[in-house]
């Protein structure tokens, strides 16, 4: 298993380089189908380190050295960071629920989204994909993603999801202390954060959780999930505001944070475990549509104006109210009534900014101060959608025993 995080939304960390190759398996010529005298096997591992997930599964069927070096913890750590930090993001890719009746998860080539004029967007078989279920994704760490699985009736039902290998594991159920209940007239659902805690090599999934007596809220439950011990486990309750409906947390160097009804930035600290309210721009509570995302390595904060423009916003010092700093502001296209900026935020290697405007992708460039959609076939109208990294982690099971299959 790794033991160093990779962001979710890629940054552009400088090229890593295989220092020791011999710390990986060795392939065995004797039990190699191919014949290769003049390929040392540390060049063969450096070339398949290079590879992307697909052929890399296939490669591993071709013998059991290859099989034991492709599924190695040493050579999924090291072809995770040369993956994530390709400048030009071929082992990436852009996750995204649909908006429409479909209930759909789709997928398309990052690196097509930025250089191509024209990408496909591919339908997913996601874990427990049924009519009746509402697919939210929480976030991507490491090319894992987090999934929360809604229906009509029952709590939702949460995955950690490697779709590069089709495998997934469903989390152990969460047990509320007192039953959920709802106010008449509004609907107020869980908010779930996507983590991993470097120091002790575990994924994490911290959950929010209104409890109501008959119509009134009586306390805001909170419940860590450790991918280690496969358990959830209860810590101090939030003492603040309820927090935005459908936003997931934002993780940003070893912290999850949210925005909660009065436009105040919270963030929960993964190593104490304790809630902190983070001081921000006065200018932030004078927007019309305030929303939080992740640029490189930095919380940024997406304040939409009056359907006219985004102001977005990165903070550069945890806690540090002067330390937020405007980076860009991007007009609104003429046709932008009813839309606005999403926070998938990333620059291209040509400068150009990848949004989401409304539920389309588009392309900011901010040379000419102009913004081109993006051409995407087989597109449907998107919710937030999310950068992930195509990776092999797959810490679900030991190695030895079946994992499940999407």
């Amino acid at each position: 298993m790794e033991s160093q995080r990779v962001e979710a939304v890629p940054r552009h960390p400088k090229e890593s380089k295989l220092q020791n190759p011999a710390h990986v398996p060795s392939i065995s010529r004797k039990d190699s189908i191919f014949s290769m005298p003049n390929l040392p096997a540390e060049l063969i591992t450096e070339i398949l380190l290079k590879l992307p997930v697909k052929p890399l599964l296939r490669f591993s069927c071709v013998s059991k050295s290859w099989l034991a070096l492709i599924s190695s913890p040493e050579f999924v750590k090291t072809h995770l960071l040369l993956s994530a930090s390709n400048k030009n993001y071929t082992h990436h890719g852009v996750i995204f629920e649909v908006s429409n009746d479909n209930h759909n998860v789709k997928d398309c080539s990052l690196s097509s989204l930025l250089y191509n004029s024209v990408t496909e967007a591919f339908d997913l078989d996601y874990p427990s994909k049924n009519p009746n279920h509402f697919p939210r994704i929480v976030g991507s760490i490491n090319g894992l993603i987090c999934l929360v699985i809604s229906s009509f009736d029952g709590l939702p039902d949460l995955f950690l999801w490697n779709l590069s290998v089709r495998k997934y594991r469903k989390l152990r159920n969460y047990r509320l202390n007192v039953s959920r209940r709802y106010h008449e007239d509004e609907c107020v659902d869980f908010n779930f954060g996507f983590a991993y805690d470097e120091f002790q090599d575990d994924y994490k999934v911290v959950g929010v959780f209104p409890i109501y007596r008959y119509v009134h809220l009586c306390r805001i439950e909170v419940k860590i999930y450790n991918l280690k011990s496969n358990s959830w486990r209860s810590i101090d309750d939030f003492k603040g505001r309820l927090l935005l409906d459908d936003h997931s947390g934002k993780l940003v160097n070893g912290k999850l944070y949210w925005l909660d009804r009065g436009w105040n930035i919270v963030s929960i600290d993964l190593t104490d475990e304790k809630w902190a309210e983070v001081e921000q721009p006065c200018s932030f509570k004078k927007c019309d549509f305030l929303s939080l995302g992740v640029f490189r390595s930095d919380l940024s904060a997406f304040c939409n104006e009056a359907w006219t423009h985004v102001d977005v916003w990165v903070m550069k010092e945890y806690g540090v109210k002067e330390s937020w700093e405007k980076i860009f502001t991007i007009k609104s296209p003429v046709d932008s009534t009813g839309n606005r900026f999403h926070p998938l935020i990333l620059m291209s290697n040509e400068g150009e900014i990848l949004l989401q405007f409304g539920s389309r992708f588009t392309n900011y460039n901010s040379k000419d101060d102009s913004i081109k959609y993006l051409d995407v076939t087989n597109f449907a109208p998107s919710l937030e959608a999310q950068i992930y990294v195509k990776s092999l982690v797959c810490p679900f099971l030991p190695r030895t025993q079946q994992q499940q299959r999407s």
